[in-house]
């Protein structure tokens, strides 16, 4: 929603907007671009002369600032449906998919192609370093979208992503989440056929090779398809891949030829794997080998994506978005790969609608395992989610223990930086990974290391 605002403001619309908080980054955005944001939702909030309402899919039909809306007959559009009616347009819409991946995909696709000079758009749901923004309005043919499946709006129960009018797009990868509102596997994959159809005769689909789910999801799509992988048989593969001191190397092929070999400064087989997917795409719409090499070799990353937000006395404090056993999973192995000789401790508040819940319970204790030492929180707002279908933080800790793992429950911020502040040594790697703010856990481990 405030990448949303920050487009409309620079397209030269008044913008207002409400919200319970606002919290850096997005509210250093939204002052930076002169948009007010008011706490609480009031229907006094609304202004007299207010042309259009955008309705955030967080709040209900009894929202107050809603029921004004509705009463006083005003105009409104969902979040997707605003993108797609103000800003993709006339524009060649390049959107990644998919259950993991899509913020760093999306971030780097539209870095590669402005580093080449074709000036894309963008709106994406994370803090992209290269832009210091998570939009952008851009004067060229793109508009790069992060395509999230998640719901549109309390009057609009589909995913976000079928409002984007893909021309081009990018699938990483189809898993189930989003237990809040889906309800298997199936229910997930229905809403992906539903997507894939949306694509031109004449678009690209670049899809990651291996995956089943997208196996499924692609039978009888009516567009083109090229595949990326590493181990797996396909059109985009990487070979020869190892570290070269903090980048990560490999050469390029397309079905069997080589187009070049690439630097990254992105860790880990899921990194390797998206950076192929925007190659992929990046050459579809023409933008030369060496344009593409020197964007991806510049780009800086993304915000809450193995991000390094302290380093006291030699200590690494990382802050990360993960919270799907496969992310954990993705982005501990990554820092293996970057830290090889260095302990790496993990600490995981479950607080996504999906990681509250026991339908992953046992995926949690594979995913948390690489680690040397392991710490979980309690689930955030418990309350919010039948016992019944509650997550176990100490099962999975006494599962990781059973396995020989230095794994504890500790069920608040406070309490795990204070133990932790007694242990964490010179060359330990700190991995801290939740979907929120975590009680500001990792300024509160960095103030008790300097202190």
């Amino acid at each position: 929603m405030a990448a949303l605002a920050g487009l409309l403001k620079k397209a030269g619309h008044a913008v207002t907007g409400s919200d319970t908080q606002i919290y850096p980054p997005m509210s250093t955005l939204l002052e930076e671009a002169g948009i007010p944001c008011k706490i609480g939702y009031d229907p006094a909030h609304i202004e007299p002369n207010t042309d259009l309402v955008i309705i955030g899919n967080a709040v209900g039909k009894t929202n107050p600032e809603v029921v004004a809306t509705l009463e006083r007959g005003l105009p409104y559009f969902s979040m997707p449906a605003a993108l797609g009616e103000f800003f993709l347009k006339g524009k060649a819409s390049l959107v990644v998919a998919g259950t993991h991946g899509k913020t760093t995909t999306s971030s780097l696709l539209a870095w590669v192609l402005t580093s080449a000079g074709l000036d894309p758009g963008m709106m994406i749901g994370g803090w992209v370093k290269n832009f210091n923004s998570n939009h952008r309005l851009g004067k060229g043919n793109y508009f790069v979208v992060e395509g999230d499946e998640y719901d549109t709006a309390f009057f609009d129960k589909g995913p976000k992503f079928l409002h984007y009018q893909p021309h081009h797009a990018i699938l990483t990868s189809i898993e189930f989440d989003h237990g809040d509102i889906y309800a298997d596997l199936t229910a997930i994959k229905q809403s992906f056929r539903k997507f894939v159809a949306l694509l031109p005769a004449e678009g690209l689909l670049v899809t990651a090779a291996g995956d089943p789910a997208i196996g499924e999801v692609i039978k009888g799509a009516g567009c083109r398809i090229e595949t990326y992988g590493i181990d797996e048989e396909a059109d985009w593969q990487a070979e020869q891949i190892h570290m070269t001191g903090e980048l990560l190397s490999f050469d390029v092929f397309r079905r069997r030829k080589k187009m070049g070999t690439i630097r990254s400064p992105l860790a880990g087989r899921h990194n390797l794997k998206n950076t192929l997917a925007v190659i992929a795409l990046a050459h579809e719409v023409g933008v030369p080998w060496e344009k593409i090499a020197e964007g991806v070799l510049r780009f800086e990353g993304i915000k809450r994506r193995q991000e390094i937000v302290g380093e006291v006395r030699d200590i690494l404090i990382i802050d990360d978005f993960a919270h799907h056993p496969t992310a954990i999973s993705e982005t501990l192995m990554a820092l293996r790969l970057r830290y090889p000789t260095r302990r790496l401790w993990a600490v995981f508040e479950p607080r996504s609608a999906t990681s509250r819940r026991n339908v992953f319970q046992k995926e949690f204790v594979a995913a948390l395992a690489p680690a040397d030492r392991i710490i979980l929180a309690d689930i955030f707002a418990p309350e919010k989610i039948p016992a019944e279908d509650r997550l176990h933080p100490e099962k999975i800790i006494s599962d990781l223990v059973a396995l020989g793992k230095n794994a504890r429950f500790l069920s608040t911020p406070d309490r795990i930086v204070s133990e932790m502040v007694k242990e964490l040594a010179p060359g330990d790697v700190v991995c801290v990974m939740s979907s929120g703010g975590f009680g500001g856990i990792h300024q509160k481990l960095i103030s008790g290391l300097s202190s």
